[in-house]
Order: C-alpha cells, then sequence, then structure tokens
C-alpha cells in the first residue's frame, strides 16, 4: 500500500528488453535521491508513476536500482520504459502518516494531460479520463496520478469520458515529476480506492430472503 506521497523524484537511465518477444518485460535501471535507499532491501515494493514494482537489486553506494516490467504491466501503464524522471514512492508502513490517500499501486487506466498552465502561483492541470473510470471520479474526490495523490476541483463529461481539473500547488510542481508534464502527455491514473467498493455494493444483488 501506498499513500500517494512521492518521497523522492529518480531517474530512469537505462530499459533492457529481457527477451527478444513481445511477450517479454524490460529490467529498467533507476537513479534516485542521494541516500533515498538507505533502508531499502531486496524484494522491497517502491510505486514509479504510480505502479507497484518489486526491487531487484540495488546498489546503495551509488542510490541506484532495478525492477523488472513484466509486458503485461508494460501494456497497462505508461511511461516505465521512457528514460528521464519519474516519481518515487516507497511503501506504506503500519505506523506511518497516512498523508495523501489509500493507494495500492495498480494503474486502473490511463489519461491524457489536456492542459497544463501557470494561473497565479500554482499550476492547472486537466487530464482526460477514460470512460470506464469517469463514474469513479467526484468533485473533491481523490485520484492518484502517476503516483501522486490530488483532489478534483472539477469534473466535466465528455464523450468518451471525463475531464478533470486539479489545482498543483508550487511544492507539487518542484518536488514531484508533474512539473515535466505537458499537453499531450500519458499519464497513469488509479481512483479512489473506497470508490471501487462502493460500486461494488450498490451493483450487487440483495441477498433473496429465506
Amino acid at each position: 500500500m501506498f499513500t500517494g506521497i512521492i518521497t523522492g523524484v529518480g531517474r530512469i537511465v537505462a530499459a533492457h528488453a529481457l527477451g527478444s518477444s513481445s511477450t517479454h518485460g524490460k529490467r529498467l535501471s533507476i537513479e534516485s535521491p542521494h541516500h533515498y535507499l538507505d533502508d531499502v532491501g531486496l524484494g522491497d515494493s517502491i510505486a514509479l508513476n504510480g505502479a507497484c514494482m518489486t526491487v531487484t537489486s540495488f546498489d546503495t553506494a551509488n542510490a541506484t536500482f532495478t525492477i523488472d516490467v513484466s509486458a503485461e504491466s508494460l501494456g497497462k501503464t505508461t511511461g516505465l520504459d521512457t528514460l528521464g524522471p519519474i516519481n518515487l514512492e516507497k511503501a506504506l508502513r503500519a505506523n506511518d502518516r497516512l498523508g495523501g490517500h489509500l493507494v495500492s499501486g495498480h494503474v486502473d487506466g490511463i489519461g491524457s494531460v489536456s492542459h497544463f498552465a501557470q494561473v497565479g502561483e500554482s499550476w492547472e492541470l486537466r487530464v482526460l479520463a477514460p470512460k470506464d473510470l469517469a463514474k469513479y471520479l467526484a468533485y473533491k474526490g481523490s485520484i492518484t496520478i502517476n503516483g501522486v495523490s490530488l483532489t478534483v476541483n472539477r469534473v466535466t463529461d465528455v464523450a468518451d469520458g471525463c475531464e478533470v481539473s486539479i489545482n498543483l500547488i508550487p511544492h507539487t510542481v518542484e518536488n514531484t515529476a508533474l512539473g515535466s508534464l505537458r499537453s499531450g502527455a500519458h499519464v497513469n491514473l488509479e481512483i479512489d480506492l473506497i470508490a471501487r467498493y462502493v460500486e461494488r455494493m450498490l451493483s450487487s444483488s440483495s441477498p433473496t430472503s429465506a
């Protein structure tokens, strides 16, 4: 589990294919901030742009680590095999503060940035979410974009889904990889975990009386 509070911005420096066919995944080499790996061990979970991955090797002295991403994960996410900055979050510990919201690290869909511009001291980010996720997004609800826990300020339904508008304060832009987004960029989306259970409870059939 995660909270959507980014603990470091890393950089994918290499992506090597694990085989020659489309069924093979890739091995990523990632640079992390200095001392970021001091409390990390083999097999630990780290979310990369919101996708939970397993550390397969690491070099504490050089603050680098590797993960293996399956073809299935690559097909369900975006940006995990692209060299450049990436949001990092270590898995939640039982005694940690829940600063964002409950995040599973399982990407539900891919969105597209429709607008990203500065407004006053902050930034407005608008993302087009696919139709199958639209029903889970609500005004002042939570959404995870590239691993960052964010609050929805506005929802506008469109023909093929919905557009969510989000306000990013300067701290978020400066301390995550969201600042490098541009219109047309694809992003990983995870809906609020609670919304999944609400939908399930509302859609399930009522038990019949004996």
